[in-house]
């Protein structure tokens, strides 16, 4: 083997390595606190008009930050489905986040099992660092852009978007965005589930795409218990092809402890229960 040969399968090694780690699985919806100021939010609300049909929907969302005012960290089964070009492409992850610094910990269950990958706010020059599973781990642990092209190859939301209150604080901006719309219907859900766990849930749906309007509808689930919102839907408009609107985004939190103690170690390469 020539020395130009074993350098150019060293780069294509390094290269699927990379590629092998697109799906970093980030989700939606990390830490922006939009509505750090619960007073603020409020003010924001009353602005819109009382009779206002998305009244009911801003409400649910600003009490259920409201529950996570005071969860400084969790840990979670985190599982997302998001349609990449014409793949719905789910991922089952072990989350732990931690709000100040704002730290995320993933440890993917499937598929990729094993995968793990950091991200800490103001750390590691910004960047994600993953220890994958298989041939691709073989090139160890790799500094990765959250937004480059190899870690968003196959997801919708950077890493820094993980989390139950962003979820909610950028769902709330796009209702707050469509308060000008009109052909908005609203329903209410009070006996709705996820999986074993009891929850409201309230819906937004839309026949027409107009001006601000995103998606066709959102259904967002709110935990009876915790007050906490565990899991977000968003449907598209239909296409040409499609008979009925096509499922985008699904996120789904479960099996969550908060405030237990999460620490630094938690959020470092140097953790001996990881693998990096």
């Amino acid at each position: 083997m020539t020395r130009r040969s074993d350098l150019q399968n060293r780069r294509t090694f390094l290269t699927n390595s990379l590629a092998a780690l697109s799906a970093l699985g980030a989700g939606t919806l990390v830490g922006s606190h939009l509505f750090a100021d619960p007073t603020k939010l409020a003010a924001r609300i009353s602005e819109a008009p009382e009779s206002h049909p998305l009244i009911p929907a801003l409400r649910m969302g600003q009490n259920a930050l409201n529950s996570l005012e005071g969860v400084q960290d969790y840990s979670a089964r985190f599982i997302k489905r998001e349609m990449i070009g014409r793949n719905m492409i789910e991922t089952h992850m072990d989350l732990k986040l931690r709000e100040e610094p704002f730290s995320v910990y993933l440890k993917f269950v499937k598929p990729h099992g094993g995968r793990e990958v950091i991200y800490v706010k103001g750390q590691n020059n910004g960047n994600l660092l993953v220890h994958d599973v298989g041939i691709a781990g073989l090139a160890g642990t790799l500094s990765l852009e959250p937004d480059g092209s190899y870690a968003m190859n196959e997801n919708r939301h950077p890493v820094y978007k993980v989390g139950m209150r962003t979820l909610v604080t950028e769902l709330m901006e796009q209702w707050f965005a469509e308060i000008d719309a009109s052909g908005v219907t609203v329903n209410f859900y009070p006996n709705a589930r996820v999986g074993t766990a009891s929850c409201k849930a309230i819906e937004t749906s839309y026949r027409q795409k107009t001006g601000p309007v995103k998606f066709q509808t959102i259904r967002l689930y709110v935990d009876l218990d915790s007050g906490y919102p565990i899991r977000l839907q968003s449907y598209d408009f239909p296409g040409r092809r499609d008979k009925e609107a096509p499922l985008v985004e699904d996120y789904i939190y479960t099996d969550i402890s908060a405030n237990i103690g999460l620490a630094d170690i938690d959020f470092s390469t140097q953790n001996p229960k990881y693998s990096f």
